[in-house]
């Protein structure tokens, strides 16, 4: 089978990328010529040819021609299609991250003596020359934070079993390149990558059963445990030579602002398998993942560090710590007499394996308080303080590159993953905060009706609670059992934090927050489990609100300036650093109000937040909820934060990093540290901006003219046109999606067939697989022709716009992407699937007639006369991979019209479908 077609870099790139290609080419070829058989593999080559030639020549007439010629084929051929050009997507996949790896290293190579563009140090460099001081920028990173959060929103449709394997063939391909192999050793290589291959060709796409909760924490740590805690240290390493390099006069040790955090295990907003037991048991993986990883660093640092007393004197505080804790472990072998280092590894991993042993089984967290074992650690300052210990010990003897070698890098991953790993957001709906107090308000005698109050009369009710001492909950609970789980989540953070890792939890999040009372509810609950008490100055959670929606985006404001005026509130802040944490969705509000009002109202609600918290002596700190598709806030992360209004980042920053995008971005371990470079990059950035980035008035008030047109016209179609629902249950795979076992959370909030109920994940991915990518940009076309056509001159404001502001540029940009994905021509044979004609041709020609108008807005503000243009390599990524999308989207849609035709599912049939689902998913990436 021949891939060389599939991909598109630089010309200097060009011929290793080939190579690559050729080799796995040949060897998808060869496995399905000796599988599926030579007919197979002639039928694959037709099907593709002939893709290849309608994109030549598109028409919807020819569409329908292939269409019905691939309809006549029997259910195993079109199955064999399916697999051959998944399997295709997912090596060709591999070898553009091998060709985006060559780059890499090709353009550190060639630096030399400049840092590589979009890195710590060419933004340190950029900020030295426009006169940010060594004082400045350490007074900066004293506070700063960086935290990728992983959630396991699903959007990532590949098995965890696949995206082990390709994992495989990605080392051996890294190793054939980076080592310098003999014959034998390159045959035992291309061995390899033939057995994976033939492998792939023979193991399922999709999983047989829906994922569990444990089983996301899992795939999630299989990434972070196989190249993050291997990446990380060499981030820190590059930073700080940035920085010894371009603030020679100051004497660096940088805190550690760069830190992890994940949702899986604790967003139980909507979804019935995250308990509280399985809170504790994602926190329990993760502590073990990272105790065993510990233990292997001290296993191995034991061999490096075979220093003799003999030759060097130990301190006294070393050997007094060695003594100590030799003590704490009369059963263990005698330490080395002779090398005190040694002896040290040998005693901190003997105390991370009490550690790791102390975690016991879940039910006894929800016991009676614990102690830790003696010898065991509790937090992560106590292994820092013996790591720290040896290295300043080796330092103080002048062992000075042992000192700041493989010791130092321990130290940073203890510095940012403690003994806990990926601190772990909890998230639930307001709704169930309120519902919950209404029965425990009543039962306590407080309050009758909680929920028949108005707003402000709850808010005086929770003060009034808060402000007193009396306990409202019993131990032992008799209430719902909606209640009693939100109750009991509470008490077992409390256990967690209490008896094993005080670290572990430290944020909870409120989905649908829509006034003050929300976080106050939220309040009242951690102080009846012991995690809020103000009279020992103790508030252990961070209580951040999730502004969602068109409307709570633009109150949020007005909510947090209420709470910021409430004594008790305060004293919550006083106790977290009064600093108070916001987040920020895009994909809820995108659904509600379109790309370009979302996008618009997530800007300005943000201005207004840090004003509102610098009025109060606040630091607002951002937390972007953004997902990896267009419509759902996704597209490259560095411009994304540059896009930022001036002055929300200030060096403090949570985003996070959403399904099938934690695996591109950090399934490899060259790709991982240089998209963490470009993050720092664009953060330094953005907590010093230059003055010449503040948007000018003109501008503003061009978007607060285009907003809220866009939304009018996005909710003209799909809220307020009858006919709409209709069309997209039938010219979307949407209902067969609630078979893809792709997630272990639900795609609805409770049972409701409206789009209201439907999640962001769903709607935005099934756009995507229709081939009609709406989300991403409608409106946008209709709001500017709108504009232009009262104001003419305006497209010269809109043009400026683009050369220079980063917040219209991305907009602009990241529309110009996900226009280029979308086909209008495969869109209308989706159409064809709606049963009524007339109603699939109506809403048709508004979607196509608003993707032309867009295209040419597009075109004409960043004055290009295609698509993606002045992005060369990215549109000839999308136009070359599309002629192999669209052979998997023509198979689905005979798939689809033959599933429905049936009177009961076929279990055949729908497998079909899903593996399609699956492979357009990959064929296209960043669909959800």
């Amino acid at each position: 089978m021949s891939l060389q077609r599939g991909v598109a870099m630089q010309p200097e790139a060009l011929e290793s990328l080939s190579e690559d290609i050729h080799r796995l080419g040949d060897l998808l070829g060869d496995t399905i010529r000796r599988l599926a058989g030579p007919e197979a593999f002639d039928l694959v080559e037709e099907v593709r040819g002939t893709a290849k030639g309608l994109r030549a020549d598109p028409s919807v007439e020819e569409a329908r021609r292939l269409r019905d010629r691939l309809g006549r084929l029997d259910l195993p051929e079109l199955r064999t299609l399916i697999r051959a050009f998944s399997v295709y997507f997912d090596l060709i996949n591999l070898a553009e991250q091998q060709a985006r790896v060559r780059a890499l290293r090709a353009r550190q190579r060639a630096a030399k003596d400049s840092p590589q563009v979009e890195s710590p140090g060419a933004a340190l460099r950029a900020l030295r020359d426009r006169g940010v001081t060594a004082e400045e920028m350490a007074e900066h990173l004293a506070r700063a934070l960086i935290c990728p959060v992983f959630t396991a929103h699903p959007s990532e449709a590949r098995r965890r079993t696949i995206l082990g394997k390709l994992s495989a063939v990605a080392r051996q391909l890294d190793r054939m390149e980076r080592d310098d192999l003999v014959p034998a050793e390159r045959a035992r290589a291309e061995e390899a990558i033939a057995e994976e291959v033939e492998t792939l060709w023979l193991s399922d796409a999709i999983r047989g059963t829906r994922p569990t909760v444990l089983d996301e924490v899992r795939q999630c740590l299989n990434i972070v445990e196989g190249n993050l805690l291997d990446v990380i240290p060499r981030v820190y390493r590059t930073v700080e030579a940035s920085l010894r390099e371009v603030y020679p006069e100051h004497d660096w040790r940088i805190p550690p602002f760069l830190h992890f955090g994940s949702w899986i295990g604790g967003d139980r907003d909507g979804h019935p398998g995250v308990s509280p037991l399985a809170t504790a048991e994602a926190i329990r993986l993760q502590s073990e993942t990272l105790l065993r990883h510990y233990i292997e660093r001290m296993d191995a640092l034991w061999w490096r560090l075979s220093h003799s007393d003999r030759s060097m004197e130990p301190g006294e505080e070393l050997l007094a710590s060695i003594a100590k804790d030799a003590a704490s472990f009369p059963e263990s072998p005698r330490p080395p007499v002779h090398e005190p280092y040694r002896a040290k590894c040998r005693l901190i991993s003997a105390k991370l394996g009490r550690t790791l042993e102390s975690l016991g089984t879940i039910p006894s967290w929800t016991d009676a308080a614990q102690t830790p074992a003696p010898g065991a650690y509790f937090g992560r300052d106590e292994l820092l303080a013996d790591l720290r210990l040896m290295a300043d010990d080796l330092g103080r003897v002048g062992a000075r590159a042992a000192a700041t070698g493989a010791i130092r890098d321990m130290i940073r991953l203890v510095e940012v993953f403690g003994l806990h790993l990926l601190t772990l957001d909890l998230r639930q709906h307001s709704a169930r905060h309120a519902s919950a107090l209404d029965e425990i308000l009543r039962g306590a005698g407080v309050c009758e009706g909680y929920l028949s109050l108005s707003p402000d009369a709850r808010l005086d009710v929770l003060a009034r609670e808060l402000d007193g001492t009396r306990p409202l909950i019993p131990t032992h609970l008799a209430y719902s059992d909606a209640t009693n789980e939100v109750v009991e989540t509470f008490r077992i953070v409390a256990a967690l934090l209490e008896e094993w890792n005080p670290e572990a939890i430290d944020k909870y999040i409120i989905s649908s927050t829509t006034e003050p009372a929300h976080l106050l509810e939220v309040l009242l609950l951690a102080r009846e489990a012991g995690l809020f008490r103000p009279a020992e100055g103790i508030s252990r959670l961070d209580v951040v609100p999730l502004f969602e929606a068109l409307e709570p985006l633009q109150t949020a404001s007005p909510i947090m300036e209420k709470l910021l005026g409430l004594p008790i509130y305060r004293r919550h802040l006083e106790l977290r650093g009064k600093l108070q944490e916001v987040m920020i969705g895009y994909s809820d509000s995108n659904k509600e109000s379109g790309s370009l009002q979302s996008a618009w109202a997530l800007y300005r609600a943000q201005i207004d937040l840090v004003e509102t918290g610098r009025n109060a002596g606040v630091a607002m700190q951002m937390f972007h909820g953004r997902g990896g598709a267009v419509g759902r806030g996704g597209g490259p992360a560095n411009h994304a934060i540059l896009a930022q209004p001036r002055g929300t980042v200030d060096g403090r920053l949570r985003i996070t990093e959403q399904g099938e995008m934690i695996a591109d971005r950090y399934g490899h371990p060259g790709i991982a540290e240089r998209h963490l470079e470009q993050v720092i990059h664009a953060v330094l950035h953005s907590s010093f901006p230059h003055e010449g980035e503040q948007p000018e008035p003109a501008w503003i008030q061009a978007l607060d003219r285009l907003a809220p047109a866009a939304c009018r016209i996005y909710r003209g179609l799909v809220y307020e046109t009858p006919e709409f629902l209709t069309y997209f249950q039938q010219a979307t795979p949407i209902g067969e999606m609630a078979d893809f076992k792709i997630g272990s959370r639900p795609a609805r909030r409770g049972k409701s067939t409206a789009l209201e109920g439907l999640r962001a994940i769903p709607w935005v991915f099934s756009w995507m697989q229709c081939r009609h990518t709406l989300p991403g940009w409608y409106g946008l076309g209709g709001a500017v022709e709108e504009l232009l056509a009262e104001r003419p001159e305006a497209l010269a404001t809109l043009q400026e716009m683009y050369r220079r502001w980063p917040f219209w540029r991305t907009l602009i940009n990241n529309a110009q992407m996900i226009l280029a994905k979308a086909d209008m021509t495969i869109a209308r044979l989706y159409a064809d699937l709606v049963d009524d004609p007339a109603l699939a041709d109506a809403v048709f020609a508004r979607i196509s007639g608003e993707y032309r108008r867009t295209v040419d807005v597009v075109g004409r503000i960043s004055g290009q006369s295609t698509l993606l243009e002045e992005m060369p390599i990215l549109e000839r990524s999308i136009q070359q991979r599309n002629p192999y999308v669209d052979p998997l989207s023509f198979i689905q849609l005979v798939l689809l019209r033959r599933l429905r035709a049936e009177e009961s599912p076929d279990e055949e049939l729908l497998a079909g479908v899903l593996e399609s689902i699956n492979g357009i998913a990959s064929g296209l990436k960043n669909t959800g």
